[in-house]
């Protein structure tokens, strides 16, 4: 057989391959995150230890949160073939507004530590992805200033119930004077969980300058430049303290019932969601009371640890409450995909926290839109495998969650 004939090839035929490897990609860092775990691991690098592990720790022996996300490994798919699925509509309405896609960025503490920008780095990419965010008690820009930053996003506002009640409907009324349309009440919290990794890390608000946080901080100087060259790192709405268990543990109410829901719906104009249902017999009871919706949440994993796991609950909560409120999933999801199994399992959207605190500590507000331009992506190629065209034709038989 005549051999292979070889010739040099001319560097105009292969300078379009070479030549990339060596120029920087224009997207910069984010062109090789795809997935959470890569913000993870980003934020990481770029946040001093005891910062990162705010977010990423949970209470005690961290069991809750692990088989929170774990959950989701159980997950089973069940795909139609052979369906027209070029043209797909991940929209759906949530308590009557209509969304993007079926997720909400649930409310997070201490925002600013993570990045200068805060909350409003988060909330402004939310209103550009067309979906709504939540701001939390605990955060740290005031209730108008994220309203003025982010005019366009669906604001909802997060409460815990203070001892001091005048206090509690302050934070309403100017909530909403300040436009947020849905009001979320967390009732997991009556006292602090055990977050031993905060504890071991000697996590303080601000951060306290010790020798051990300033050699942290030197190997995170872009870091330390944000956080000495901004305004200090306060709470918003609760004034000073040192320490986060020191916040729950003298300003939200342990006595809190569910005859509260009565006065909150007093002093509050609009949609209530309880966030922090972990039982069956909780969900109907504040259906009855007449919330407008249920998040099935263990908080993360950042109270009781051991805690109901969400997505195992989330399908029997469903069935208990009906039509009667709408149903959340809280806890654990960390893709489109996942969000798209809470929803075939009966939610009517997810929320998603931790992950966009790993996207800002990452790469700020950019950071955050490209998390959520892939979630986006991801939710709507997982529907498309399913063989659906749309976020309504999700639903059981397209999802099975195996046994454990």
């Amino acid at each position: 057989m005549k051999g292979v004939q070889r010739q040099v090839p001319r560097w105009s035929e292969v300078s379009e391959f070479v030549a990339p490897a060596f120029r920087r990609d224009p997207a910069g860092p984010l062109a090789r995150v795809r997935t959470t775990a890569d913000f993870e691991r980003l934020a990481a690098r770029r946040t001093p230890k005891a910062v990162f592990e705010y977010v990423q720790g949970s209470a005690e022996r961290e069991t809750a949160a692990r088989r929170a996300t774990a959950a989701f490994d159980a997950v089973e798919f069940r795909p139609r073939v052979l369906r027209d699925v070029a043209n797909v509509d991940t929209t759906t309405t949530i308590l009557g507004e209509p969304v993007a896609f079926p997720v909400v960025l649930g409310p997070t503490g201490f925002t600013r530590m993570m990045r200068t920008e805060g909350e409003c780095a988060v909330a402004r990419p939310a209103g550009r992805a067309g979906i709504p965010y939540t701001l939390s008690t605990k955060g740290t820009t005031t209730l108008e200033e994220l309203a003025h930053q982010a005019p366009d996003t669906l604001r909802w506002f997060q409460l815990y119930l203070w001892r001091d009640r005048a206090r509690s409907q302050d934070l309403l009324d100017r909530a909403q004077a300040s436009g947020y349309r849905t009001l979320v009440l967390t009732a997991d919290v009556p006292v602090a969980g055990a977050r031993l990794r905060d504890a071991y890390n000697g996590l303080t608000i601000p951060p306290r300058l010790s020798p051990r946080t300033l050699i942290d901080m030197a190997r995170h100087p872009r870091w330390a430049l944000d956080a000495l060259t901004t305004a200090p790192l306060t709470f918003a709405s609760l004034g000073s303290a040192d320490t986060l268990e020191q916040v729950i543990n003298t300003v939200f109410d342990p006595s809190a019932t569910l005859a509260d829901v009565d006065w909150l719906r007093a002093h509050w104009d609009g949609p209530i969601v309880v966030k922090g249902v972990q039982r069956v017999d909780d969900a109907k009871d504040l259906v009855s009371a007449g919330v407008d919706a249920l998040a099935v949440s263990n908080h993360g994993g950042r109270q009781l640890d051991r805690a109901s796991t969400p997505l195992r609950l989330l399908p029997h909560v469903v069935d208990a409450v009906g039509e009667a409120a709408e149903v959340y999933l809280d806890g654990g999801v960390r893709c489109g995909a996942d969000v798209a199994a809470a929803v075939g399992l009966g939610a009517r959207a997810a929320f998603v926290a931790r992950p966009y605190l790993y996207a800002l500590m990452a790469a700020g507000e950019p950071g955050v839109d490209h998390l959520l331009t892939l979630l986006r992506a991801d939710y709507t190629r997982t529907l498309q495998l399913l063989g659906v065209t749309s976020t309504a034709e999700l639903d059981a038989d397209l999802v099975e969650l195996l046994p454990c």
